[in-house]
C-alpha cells in the first residue's frame, strides 16, 4: 500500500552463518572423498554468492529492503540477520536529531527586516516515506525548516511597543510562536515521514541596518512608560496630601495656594534629580 511502511522478518545470522560453515565443510569433505574439487568449488560459489545477505541493525537503526525496485519491508530489529541477497538494503537512522538552521535576514509581519534561527529536534517515523516519497530526506528537512521559519516570521511582528495591544509577537509570545512552528514544520515534513519533536527559535534579533534605531526607539518607550507611572503616582500622593490636610485641618489653603503647593509637591516627585529646598523665612504670602 502506498505510503505504507511494513516490517519485515529475516532469518537469524548466526543460524544462516552456521549453515554457510557447514556447507564449506561438508563440500571439502565430498571433494576429498570423492577426489572431485568440482565439490569444494561449488560450495564455495554458493557461499560467495549467499554472503550478501548478511547485514547488522544497530539500536535505533533500521534497514529498508527492496528487491528490484519492489518495496519488500523494514528491519527494525536490533540484530545479525541474513536475507535474499538480491534485496538491498538502504540504512535509515530512527535516532532523533538536531538542527540549528543558519540565521536568514527576512520581514516580520510590519516589515522589518529581521535575523532568525531555528533549533529543531526531528526524527524518522516512516522509514517508507523517508526512503521513497523525498530524494534526500535530510536535505528536505533543511530546505523546509528555512521556508517554514520564513513563513512564520512574516505572521508576527517582532515586538509590540504599544502595550496596550495585545498581538503575540515574535520576542513576548515564545510559546504560541514555537507551537506555530512546530504545527508548521509537522505539516511540511509529514510528507516524508519525519516527527518534529520539538521546535524553537534559536536567534532573533533585529537586522543590522535598523538595529541601532530600533533600540533608541525601546528605550524612548521604556522611559515614556516609566514617566506615565511616575506621574500617576505622583498626582495619587498630591491627591492624598490634600485631602489628609483638609480633613485634619492642619492648615486652610485657598485654590491660588493649593496650585501653589500642587506644583512644589510635583516637582519634587517627579524630578530626575533631588530638589534643593528653599527655606522661607516670611509668611505663606510671600
Amino acid at each position: 500500500m502506498k505510503n505504507k511502511e511494513k516490517s519485515y522478518s529475516p532469518l537469524s545470522g548466526y543460524l544462516m552463518l552456521l549453515l554457510l560453515v557447514g556447507l564449506l565443510a561438508g563440500s571439502a569433505l565430498a571433494a576429498k572423498t570423492t577426489a572431485t574439487p568440482g565439490f569444494f568449488i561449488a560450495g564455495g560459489i554458493l557461499s560467495v554468492l549467499l554472503s550478501p545477505g548478511f547485514f547488522v541493525v544497530n539500536p535505533n537503526g533500521s534497514k529498508v529492503l527492496v528487491l528490484f525496485g519492489a518495496y519488500k519491508g523494514t528491519v527494525k530489529r536490533n540484530g545479525f540477520f541474513w536475507v535474499n541477497p538480491l534485496l538491498s538494503k538502504q540504512p535509515i537512522s530512527l535516532r532523533a536529531r538536531n538542527f540549528d538552521s543558519e540565521r536568514v535576514k527576512v520581514n516580520d509581519k510590519i516589515g522589518n527586516p529581521i535575523m532568525i534561527s531555528v533549533i529543531l529536534v526531528w526524527r524518522v517515523k516512516n522509514t517508507y516515506q523517508a526512503a521513497f516519497e523525498v530524494n534526500r530526506y535530510e536535505e528536505f528537512v533543511r530546505v523546509q525548516s528555512d521556508a517554514a521559519v520564513r513563513k512564520m516570521a512574516g505572521m508576527y511582528p517582532y515586538d509590540n511597543f504599544d502595550e496596550h495591544q495585545s498581538e503575540v509577537t515574535l520576542r513576548s509570545g515564545v510559546t504560541e510562536v514555537n507551537q506555530a512552528l512546530e504545527q508548521e514544520l509537522g505539516d511540511r515534513l509529514g510528507i516524508a515521514g519525519i516527527e518534529v519533536i520539538e521546535a524553537r527559535i534559536g536567534y532573533l534579533a533585529y537586522a543590522t541596518e535598523i538595529a541601532s534605531a530600533m533600540l533608541r526607539r525601546q528605550q524612548a518607550t521604556a522611559i515614556v512608560a516609566a514617566r506615565q507611572k511616575i506621574v500617576e503616582g505622583a498626582v495619587g500622593m498630591v491627591e492624598m496630601a490634600l485631602e489628609e490636610l483638609s480633613k485634619k485641618n492642619i492648615i486652610h489653603l485657598d485654590e491660588e495656594k493649593k496650585a501653589a503647593m500642587v506644583s512644589n509637591l510635583m516637582v519634587v516627585l517627579c524630578s530626575e534629580k533631588d530638589t534643593s529646598p528653599v527655606i522661607n523665612t516670611g509668611t505663606l504670602n510671600q
